[in-house]
């Protein structure tokens, strides 16, 4: 089909409590379906809750992860998107048979699992193992990718998701308000996010500045516009575990354009039609075809030197034990 119209979604999740969060969906999905929305996206660990992972053993995690598809969440994932007809796409963590665990992202329909993704640099917890392989599939003759947070800040994995052919590109994050070597990055006082109700602009002017949405802005719509593909960008507001996220759930353009965003300061829906011609008329879709690999095919496929290998894995430390 040409046109589709897609929704994605921001709330506030409680750690561990995936009853409570995957009510939020329900009601939110029912939304999305009554705009018209062929689906709706959530953010990374939508289900099970997302920073309060750091703090938990390896048993811990097995109790909170499930199999997929068989799992109760999944379950419960699909007979909402019966109820609702509309497929929906959220995060938990998944335990295989051999108590392996990863940070999973899924999306199902009516009809039951369309696609799983496993997040290729997982964080947050050191028990977690990464995914190995891109995801590809198609959604009402659209084809889509899924990318999970980090992922995308490897510029390499937007590029192969889109060569592999996806149009669309699922962007889930739990992301801004922390610390980081960048200027104006930080934490935002909780205290703010409480007193919303009755002053606003606090809170409104750290969401939206170095702290949150401007550090977005200087790099999500471009991975957006180099790869002429649609953007669907999902993450939590409110608090996450002792930590505070902003929100701004937004769908981009193949020309790195917002066509929809979250503004409330609390659980939102924001839906945009995409529409096909885009994905030819913006400029992306020439550079791509401008490439010449035959120049840097092996040069951009090189391992890591040893140095570089250190770095990666002092980061994934740190991240999982901040």
């Amino acid at each position: 089909m040409d046109n589709i119209k897609i929704s994605t979604a921001q709330f506030e999740h409680k750690s561990g409590d995936k009853e409570y969060n995957l009510s939020v969906i329900d009601k939110l999905a029912e939304k999305a379906a009554k705009e018209g929305s062929t689906a709706i996206a959530f953010h990374e660990c939508s289900v099970t809750g997302y920073s309060f992972a750091r703090h938990l053993s390896k048993d811990e995690m097995l109790d909170l992860a499930e199999l997929i598809p068989e799992g109760p969440a999944i379950l419960r994932l699909i007979s909402i998107a019966q109820k609702h007809n509309i497929a929906i796409l959220a995060g938990l963590f998944e335990k295989d048979e051999k108590e392996n665990l990863f940070k999973a992202y899924v999306c199902v329909d009516r009809n039951g699992m369309v696609a799983k993704f496993r997040k290729l640099h997982p964080f947050i917890n050191p028990y977690l193992t990464p995914g190995n392989e891109y995801c590809v599939f198609e959604l009402n003759g659209w084809k889509c990718g899924i990318l999970v947070c980090y992922d995308n800040n490897i510029v390499e994995n937007v590029r192969a998701t889109t060569l592999l052919g996806a149009e669309i590109i699922f962007m889930p994050h739990v992301t801004m308000c922390t610390p980081s070597t960048r200027p104006g990055a930080g934490f935002v006082e909780p205290a703010l996010w409480h007193n919303r109700q009755n002053d606003p602009t606090p809170l409104r002017l750290e969401f939206d500045g170095m702290k949150g949405r401007q550090w977005l802005m200087k790099w999500l719509p471009s991975r957006a516009y180099d790869n002429a593909v649609y953007v669907i960008f999902s993450n939590p507001i409110g608090m996450d575990d002792d930590q505070l996220k902003n929100g701004c759930s937004m769908i981009i353009d193949p020309f790195g354009d917002i066509n929809a965003e979250c503004r409330e300061l609390g659980d939102e829906v924001a839906t945009a039609v995409l529409t096909r011609d885009k994905l030819t008329k913006a400029g992306g879709s020439r550079y791509i075809n401008a490439r010449r690999p035959e120049l840097y095919g092996d040069i951009i496929g090189k391992p890591h030197r040893a140095e570089q290998k250190v770095i990666w894995l002092q980061k994934e430390r740190l991240e999982a034990n901040s």
